[in-house]
């Protein structure tokens, strides 16, 4: 018993060395993974992160003990079950969730397992002696004997997510040499700056965000403005709007500013700021005109040049 409970507060103490050591935590599932393949991604993420496994009572036990001077990490309870494990991080999120993804292994289908996605036989010919086509006509698998063998007619479904593997559907994909799923560590939650999040929020660009954001200010300035309630998306507008209505009444009044006279002298004279605008200038007609007869000056002095020649083209 003194073995289990020393090694108990070893887990918390290096639980809560790490909580306080990493800002992120990424949860994951680890059905089906190999020691193997743990091993592997633990490689991957050398020098970035750590990941650490234990029963889901100790776990739990250790964080309540935790909640006191943290109670953020409560937000972190309601992901402790199942077969689960910790990945801590203090290193880009999205860069890490990769690794932790990236380590996968085909597998072959067992049966009584939960298929993770749809399962498809493709067409073709599959080597296999006809004495075996009763098999595939059990399992309503449409096939042919083409050269002394079995061969399989169109591309058919065969298990349907989430659906548990039958011990002929397993039978079958092992006798084509199918392995159709993968197995490796999957990300249920992250925890980052003491709020949790799926792992989908990682693939939210910036430039949504602020076309998020600035939608809502629109709104919300919007609203503000039909109802009459000032707010902070709000004011600048009021602010423009209310100077438009002063300048209004000004222009209709001989009430006037420094700022608003030269508004009202333009409005009284606007031929003298026309004036002062970038005349036309008919220069460039000019020019064309000279031109063309600069042009038809120097043909008619060819003309004269091929008379004094005093021989035709055929002379």
């Amino acid at each position: 018993m003194g073995g289990k409970k020393e090694s108990k507060a070893v887990y918390f103490e290096k639980l809560e060395a790490l909580l306080k050591e990493y800002k992120s935590i990424f949860i994951v599932g680890v059905d089906n993974v190999s020691s193997q393949q743990m091993h592997e991604i633990r490689q991957s993420l050398r020098g970035e992160g750590v990941v650490l496994m234990g029963k889901n009572t100790m776990v739990r036990r250790a964080l309540k003990g935790l909640i006191t001077d943290n109670p953020e990490y409560e937000r972190l309870l309601p992901h402790v079950k199942g077969n689960v494990g910790f990945v801590f991080t203090n290193s880009e999120l999205k860069e890490t969730r990769d690794k932790i993804l990236a380590n996968r292994v085909a597998a072959p289908a067992r049966a009584g397992a939960v298929a993770p996605g749809d399962v498809f036989v493709p067409a073709g010919n599959t080597g296999m002696e006809p004495g075996k086509t009763s098999f595939f006509q059990a399992l309503g698998v449409p096939t042919k004997i083409a050269r002394g063998t079995i061969e399989i007619t169109t591309d058919l479904k065969l298990i349907e997510a989430g659906n548990k593997v039958g011990a002929s559907e397993a039978t079958l994909l092992n006798l084509l040499n199918i392995s159709p799923f993968t197995y490796g560590m999957s990300i249920s939650q992250i925890y980052d700056a003491g709020q949790t999040f799926a792992s989908g929020v990682l693939d939210v660009e910036e430039s949504q965000l602020l076309k998020a954001f600035s939608s809502a200010i629109s709104a919300i300035a919007s609203i503000s403005l039909a109802v009459g309630y000032p707010t902070l998306p709000s004011v600048m507008h009021s602010v423009i709007n209310s100077y438009k209505k002063v300048l209004s009444v000004a222009i209709e009044t001989d009430y006037d500013w420094e700022e608003i006279k030269e508004l009202k002298d333009r409005i009284a004279n606007p031929d003298a700021y026309a004036a002062s605008g970038p005349a036309a200038t008919g220069g460039g007609g000019g020019g064309g005109d000279a031109a063309p007869a600069e042009a038809a000056k120097e043909e008619e002095e060819e003309e004269a040049s091929d008379e004094d020649m005093g021989f035709g083209l055929f002379d």
